[in-house]
Formats: structure tokens, sequence, C-alpha cells
């Protein structure tokens, strides 16, 4: 059945169907001067458009397409105009393909950022360790243990001559983990000095160096919360004369 509305505003006639009628609660735009009214109370008798001899070709209505109708032109104090994102409803699968993206994005921003913070997560909660260790080797990075060096501290050194070895001194020290957590083991620098307490010779000691033998094993599992490591180290000290000594622990 096919209906006939016509424009208030430039008088124009326009085909129309009881569907595009009920689609906006009978609301249209008049393809030609833009104007939207309430096309059910502008329908008029089908007769009447033939009868009139100014009547133009019905341009289809715009009935709210955006890729379609013209610049609006400025509506009546009581028309009630839809913004023009809201013209048009995006199709089911549109709908279902943004939603999908969506979620894909979501749950790639989740993974990028517990791989960023995996360490901080793996110490909060110790159960997620071994997943985020497995989605570690997936990946080619590597799950450490913290590295918080104000939770470190070197409870005690000394520096003395070996007295079963000629020019051989031996280090002592105790490094204790102080946080609630396991951290790793840290790198240790130390300095000789001379009498006026001026560097003579500086080396940087890994855990590989200072750890024994049967230590060094169980490097990976770090020092546990509040736990200690006990390090004796020896050098050769025939070729330089040093009388002090300076010890730090630094994570690299």
């Amino acid at each position: 059945m096919t209906l006939t509305t016509r424009c208030p505003s430039c008088a124009t006639a326009f085909r129309v169907q009881p569907g595009q009628l009920s689609a906006r609660g009978g609301k249209v735009r008049c393809g030609k001067c833009t104007t939207i009214f309430d096309g059910v109370a502008g329908l008029v008798e089908e007769q009447l458009q033939a009868a009139q001899a100014e009547t133009e070709p019905s341009p289809q209505l715009a009935l709210f397409e955006a890729a379609r109708k013209p610049a609006p032109a400025l509506p009546a104090a009581n028309e009630e105009v839809v913004p023009e994102f809201l013209d048009e409803d995006l199709p089911p699968p549109r709908r279902l393909l943004w939603g999908f993206g969506a979620l894909l994005a979501l749950a790639a921003l989740v993974l990028q950022v517990a791989l960023v913070y995996r360490t901080e997560i793996a110490v909060l909660l110790p159960e997620a360790r071994e997943p985020l260790a497995v989605a570690c080797g997936m990946l080619g990075c590597e799950l450490r243990l913290p590295h918080r060096p104000e939770l470190m501290a070197i409870e005690s050194s000394d520096l003395q001559t070996d007295t079963r070895r000629e020019n051989v001194i031996l280090l002592n020290a105790v490094i204790r983990n102080r946080a609630p957590f396991a951290q790793e083991f840290p790198a240790l620098e130390l300095t000789l000095t001379d009498e006026r307490d001026q560097p003579v010779v500086r080396r940087v000691l890994a855990p590989a160096d200072y750890l024994p033998a049967t230590a060094a094993a169980r490097s990976s599992q770090g020092i546990a919360p509040g736990g200690e490591a006990v390090l004796r180290v020896s050098f050769d000290n025939s070729r330089i004369r040093a009388v002090g000594y300076r010890l730090y622990l630094f994570f690299p």
C-alpha cells in the first residue's frame, strides 16, 4: 500500500510506505528542503498528488540516511532533531565484529600489562608464577625474582690475610634479605684501597663469582624472605698493596 505525505515547509509530496513511517515513529526528512516533519500528520489522498500541476518528481525520502542527505537546514523551534550519529543503526554483523575487536584489544592490553609487571604479580600472587613462567617461555621473556636493593643489606664483612697461603687475602661477608619475599642474589662491588684510602683496584663480583659450588645450583631460587647468604672469596694480593676495602651491593 502506497501513501502520500506532503512536506509542510515546501509543499512537496512524496510517496511513502507504511513501514517507512513506522520505522522512526512517523518522523521523516524532506528530500528537497531537508525539513523534518511528521509524515503521519502530513498524509494526503494520493489523488491530490496527480491533481497538483506544480508538484515536482518525488525525490526519495532521506529517512535520516547520513550518506545521501544534503546539509541539514536549521530546524524549527518545535522540531525534534535526531543526532546524526544516531541516524543509522549498525547492522548486527558489524556490531558483532566491533565487539569481537574490542574484546581482542582488551585481552591484548591485559596480556601486555601482565608481562610488564610479571615480577610484581608473581610476588603478590605466588600461584601465578608458574603460568607466568610458561607464558614467558613461549614469548621469549624471562621471569626473574624481584630487585629491591633497599631491602637487601650486608650484615657483616671483613678482609683478612690467608694464613695458609702467601699473598692471598680473603673476603668474608654475610648478605641478608630483609624483604618478605625472595630476591635475586645481588652483585657486589669490591674496592681495595691504600694507606690514604685511595682506590687501588676495583672488581665487580657476580653471584657466580662469590657463591660456593653447592649454592650456585640454587642461585635461581634467590635469597629466601628474611634469609641470608654467606660468602667467602679469595684474591691474589701479590701485585698490589692494599690495606683497606669498600664493599657495596647492587643489582645490574
